[in-house]
């Protein structure tokens, strides 16, 4: 994890422009660096270091004797690069994973590049020799990045949007900065000025199809076309637990969350077994954040006396989480409502874990809720295949929500996320799965999931079937929710009358309540007139929600009422 800025063809003075490349300096603690590009006065990098691999050649933009014509900047982690190098005969230079774009671009171009790669990544690549530079995101944006491009050729590119806003350019204070989009890449030409101009926006990869670099896969072709339960069930964890084992690439330590839900406590067992099996020689750390016997905390405390790990919680005070909010919505980026609720949690046990432990790697479980259909509403959905449809437009919205929360509560802190349940591999055979397999049974959400891990003893059985809670309200008690604690300080906070003003103030994406208006006016000190970051609202589909949280709907049930 790391923080990555590059800008082309810039008229303002450039040691005035690298102040912006500092706002994201929270991405990298261990180093910076700040570059100019040869033969191109207006076209520099900028680079924040969070070393996790090869601590001694690491530093960016990567440029290796073989390829001189090429400059590297990438965030990410490429989990198939030693597959990569023998498959192709590649001769790398360094160990860093990310010096295979280079190997890979020279030999077969931007296409096959960004198709091959198994991992987590945000990139820029510029080949002064062929005037081109290239931009590239993930599937699922778990790495993030943005880009503006003014009329007259001028491009800023940073992992996040706060290192491209304020940028000085002689036609305007920047044009629109927007975020890139996942599973794509972008061409663009290189003018002898240093101006670019964009070629082409192409899709790579959509989550439903099976990724190219399957071919250099370390689990081999799985039986396919056979949909019998058992063989899907065997498969299921086969994949998973590939995913996890390809994710322990690391000379930092690994530490994992967990909120003693299925999807993280899944995580953790999985990660603490192979951990063994590798001889990783220091207890796994495992993180709770919660209220005073929160259902969050209690679920945690059993999963880690289960599976042996070295666990910490975080207790939640209310006063610390009100505090924290502007600070939140500041790293986030956004005004979502569900999304600042339950980046509050993560942020201050990522806080909590930077300050107090040597953990640099945390695993999690994001993703999970997407794709295996977590959500609550899921139990209304009208048939199986909507059910599938809408698992498939909460994946390709994952940049905007739960990853974009996972990536900047724990990158503030210079923190490396690392998310088993999106791996390309596991995410495409799960989809590739009848939408009649994939549904909620028996009023349980994740059947399918939970079945296929039941007689692997990885943890009580009360774990692997606890019904679903949103991470925002299982760290509140039962008693009173997370959310009801917000909206009681800040009904305190907003008056009625702005409230019925809201729509003229802020007419795209309007607050319709306190808290919704209260996060909003947040936002908009810090990024004035950028609202369409967010395109819409996270909300339940199919039921008549005016709330995110899932303790609003009448499927859920509380722990004191069962």
């Amino acid at each position: 994890m790391c923080g990555i800025w590059a800008l082309f063809g810039s008229d303002e003075c450039l040691s005035v422009q690298c102040l912006s490349a500092m706002k994201i300096a929270h991405r990298g603690p261990d180093a910076f660096r700040f570059e100019n590009v040869n033969g191109f006065t207006n076209c520099c990098f900028g680079f924040h270091r969070l070393a996790v691999v090869d601590q001694l050649y690491g530093m960016q933009p990567i440029r290796v004797k073989k390829f001189p014509y090429l400059w590297l900047c990438y965030n990410g982690e490429i989990y198939n690069f030693k597959q990569l190098q023998k498959q192709f005969g590649f001769e790398y230079q360094t160990l860093v994973d990310g010096e295979v774009i280079l190997h890979l671009y020279n030999r077969g171009g931007i296409e096959q590049t960004a198709s091959m790669l198994d991992g987590v990544f945000a990139f820029i690549l510029l080949d002064t020799a062929n005037r081109k530079v290239f931009l590239a995101r993930d599937t699922y944006g778990v790495r993030p990045l943005f880009k503006v491009l003014t009329d007259d050729g001028f491009l800023g590119v940073c992992s996040e949007a706060k290192g491209l806003i304020n940028l000085k350019h002689s036609t305007s204070l920047c044009s629109k900065v927007e975020p890139f989009l996942p599973g794509h890449y972008e061409v663009l030409d290189l003018k002898p000025s240093g101006k670019v101009a964009s070629v082409e926006l192409v899709k790579f990869h959509s989550c439903k199809d099976e990724p190219l670099h399957v071919t250099c896969d370390t689990v081999e072709a799985l039986p396919s076309g056979s949909f019998d339960l058992e063989t899907v069930k065997s498969n299921i964890r086969i994949l998973f637990e590939n995913a996890v084992r390809k994710r322990l690439m690391a000379h930092r330590r690994i530490g994992c969350l967990l909120s003693g839900g299925l999807d993280s406590s899944l995580v953790a067992a999985v990660l603490l077994k192979l951990m063994k099996e590798i001889n990783i020689n220091y207890p796994l750390q495992t993180f709770a954040i919660g209220m005073e016997n929160s259902p969050d905390l209690l679920a945690a405390r059993k999963v880690a006396a289960h599976i042996g790990s070295e666990h910490h919680e975080v207790i939640l005070n209310t006063e610390e989480g009100i505090q924290a909010i502007e600070e939140v919505i500041f790293s986030l980026e956004t005004y979502d409502i569900t999304t600042i609720r339950a980046s509050i949690g993560m942020y201050l046990v990522s806080k909590y874990i930077r300050k107090k432990t040597d953990s640099v790697v945390i695993f999690s479980g994001e993703g999970s809720d997407e794709l295996t259909q977590g959500y609550i509403y899921f139990h209304k959905a009208p048939s199986p295949e909507e059910a599938a449809e809408e698992s498939e437009r909460l994946l390709k919205e994952l940049y905007l929500f739960d990853v974009l929360r996972a990536d900047r509560t724990t990158a503030a802190h210079g923190l490396e996320l690392r998310v088993p349940f999106l791996d390309h591999r596991f995410t495409s055979y799960y989809l590739s799965l009848p939408a009649e397999l994939r549904i909620p049974k028996n009023g349980i959400e994740k059947y399918l999931l939970r079945l296929s891990f039941e007689d692997s003893n990885l943890l009580p059985k009360e774990i692997l079937w606890r019904p679903k809670e949103a991470f925002s309200d299982g760290i509140a008690s039962v008693k009173k929710s997370w959310f009801s604690i917000l909206q009681d300080y800040i009904d305190q906070q907003v008056d009625d009358l702005l409230l019925e003003k809201a729509a003229e103030k802020y007419p795209f994406n309007p607050p319709k309540t306190k808290e919704s208006y209260y996060y909003r006016q947040i936002f908009e000190k810090h990024y004035s007139g950028r609202s369409s970051w967010l395109p819409h609202y996270w909300m339940p589909r199919w039921v008549k929600a005016t709330d995110p949280s899932a303790r609003t709907l009448k499927h859920y049930k509380s722990a004191t009422q069962e």
